[in-house]
């Protein structure tokens, strides 16, 4: 018997170094496979004018560190403080697996005054989601949560927390308690570009986006920055987003508009049509602007305000798709005509996710044979013979058939183009919705293959 356990040990420890060896095989393989065709430095999507020059909000001070989460040589650790008075709200995701720090935040949010007396805190780190940690992660935010209160003479209810990367590892809350001081001590109002850079991942460049509005003759200021390239579907996905704001406005009023905001910005975007266990967007207001305080979305102010937000919202959003992992084009899906707003919905979002749409797109093949089918699987109501299909200003196909002067070679030109609209109209009621996407190239493969490795 004894002989019959060495020989199953010995069998067991050749196939383990086999396995190894396969393994470094197949990483050696896929660096190959990167290094002859390297993704570029920067999405060719990005915006030209690189991260906009955000000005300073009263009450809002930024920091980033490098703590070695999972990254050497760049920060890693962002650091927000708003004064005290500052109301916040938050939306985040709806994910039956959400990470540690996101349970943390709801229920933080949920017991926060509307109004807190001392100041507030947020503290993301990039690298190491703590998502799937089991108690574990639960404990890592309150280590990390629990310090940085005590650093900055804070209760622990008003330090929120967040983490982006890798799912399913444990996060060693003591790499980033020992860069707090450093974080504390690097706090400064104009640090927007360097926080922006910490909470990236697989992104290829930084997400920011402001706007100014005058609120009863005074200045008021919007800014913000996100992080997000790939896992990027309805319901947020792998996406961080901090939006701050000088306005004076109570906190009921701020949630309600940051959760309309988000329906038509945030969960109206999709790269793979994957939902992270970690999006989380929040928007802080120190209102130290000096406007009256705006106590209701209907009021003149309100609706200034809310639309102002609802730009900054959906910028950062398209930034997010411009910079899908290996995108080359970006696609705004527009349906109109369809029974109801949630069968056009469907009806894009199904165009917007299918793989054989993404990979047309990325080929520069109009094959809108791929459109029809999308249509077709959505599940929404649909009749072939009112059905129209456009690209861009080109009428594809309608009333059941290829439109009459519709060429190959001009569906061919406009596919050529780095920014596409695909249009359907349904030719059955008045539901309509929008949904922006990218195209899905060989690189988006490399990058996801060798995530982890």
């Amino acid at each position: 018997m004894a002989h019959a356990d060495d020989a199953l040990s010995a069998e067991n420890a050749r196939l383990k170094t086999r396995v190894r060896k396969l393994k470094k095989k197949l990483k050696k393989a896929r660096a190959s496979v990167s290094a002859q065709n390297p993704g570029p430095a920067v999405s060719p999507l990005a915006p030209k004018s690189g991260f906009p020059a955000i000005p300073t909000i009263a009450g809002l001070r930024l920091s980033a560190v490098s703590a070695g989460v999972k990254y050497q040589g760049r920060d890693d650790v962002m650091l927000a403080e708003l004064a005290p008075g500052s109301v916040i709200s938050g939306v985040f995701t709806r994910s039956s697996t959400r990470s540690a720090p996101v349970l943390d935040c709801e229920a933080k949010l949920t017991a926060l005054p509307s109004v807190p007396e001392a100041g507030l805190a947020i503290i993301v780190n990039a690298g190491n989601s703590n998502a799937f940690t089991g108690h574990a992660g639960q404990q890592t935010v309150d280590d990390i949560t629990g310090a940085l209160a005590n650093l900055m003479d804070l209760p622990q209810g008003h330090v929120f927390s967040a983490s982006t990367g890798v799912i399913g590892e444990p996060l060693p809350p003591q790499k980033i308690t020992d860069a707090l001081t450093d974080l504390r001590d690097g706090l400064a109002p104009e640090r927007w570009a360097v926080a922006a850079r910490a909470i990236m991942t697989t992104d290829t460049f930084a997400k920011g986006a402001w706007a100014e509005v005058d609120l009863d003759g005074h200045p008021v200021r919007i800014g913000g920055f996100a992080k997000g390239s790939g896992m990027i579907a309805p319901d947020m996905a792998t996406m961080l987003a901090y939006i701050f704001t000088d306005a004076a406005i109570v906190q009921p009023v701020l949630q309600d508009m940051l959760a309309a905001g988000v329906q038509t910005s945030f969960n109206a975007v999709t790269v793979d049509s994957d939902t992270s266990t970690s999006d989380t967007v929040m928007v802080g207001a120190t209102g130290r602007a000096g406007n009256a305080p705006i106590t209701s979305a209907d009021s003149e102010a309100g609706g200034t305000f809310a639309a102002a937000l609802q730009g900054v919202l959906q910028d950062l959003a398209l930034q997010i798709v411009r910079d899908g992992e290996g995108a080359t084009k970006l696609v705004e899906v527009r349906v109109t005509g369809a029974e109801t707003d949630a069968d056009a919905d469907k009806v894009a979002r199904a165009i917007a996710n299918s793989p054989l749409v993404k990979t047309a797109i990325a080929g520069e093949d109009p094959n809108w044979g791929r459109v029809v089918m999308a249509v077709g699987k959505s599940g929404a109501v649909a009749d072939r013979d009112r059905l129209s299909i456009r690209f861009g200003d080109i009428l594809v196909a309608e009333k059941g058939w290829v439109a009459a002067g519709y060429t190959e070679d001009a569906g061919a030109a406009y596919m050529r183009n780095q920014e596409l609209v695909i249009a359907v109209d349904m030719g059955l009621g008045a539901g309509r919705a929008t949904v922006w996407t990218c195209d899905l190239t060989h690189q988006y493969i490399t990058i996801n293959a060798d995530y982890r490795s």
